[in-house]
């Protein structure tokens, strides 16, 4: 389960978004979306294109959240969560991270 999950989060992380003129990278990078330990992106910025992108890679993440889930017998909610741990742990310094506070964070 755990390296099954490993491999979704990585796979999720490093999807470029060519449809999109903004991409995952470029949205953490600059500042204007974030790891949460809910195990999705929240957007930092309320721009049109921050929030489509958030929408999209939150969509993909979902789905296969609930995949992994039905794949493990295993709540939903409880994958989420421990990708959402991996995320913000492998957020990379300078994006932003929102703390168990709720809180934005810099790492």
């Amino acid at each position: 389960m755990k390296k099954l999950l490993t491999t979704a989060v990585l796979a999720l992380g490093l999807v470029s978004h060519s449809v999109l003129a903004l991409t995952l990278e470029e949205a953490r990078a600059q500042g204007r979306a974030g790891e949460t330990l809910s195990g999705y992106l929240a957007p930092l910025s309320q721009d049109k294109e921050t929030l489509a992108l958030v929408k999209q890679i939150n969509d993909a993440r979902s789905e296969s959240y609930q995949q992994l889930a039905d794949s493990n017998n295993i709540p939903v909610d409880e994958v989420a969560k421990l990708a959402g741990q991996k995320l913000v742990s492998r957020a990379q310094p300078g994006e932003y991270v929102k703390g168990i506070n709720g809180k934005w964070l810099r790492k």
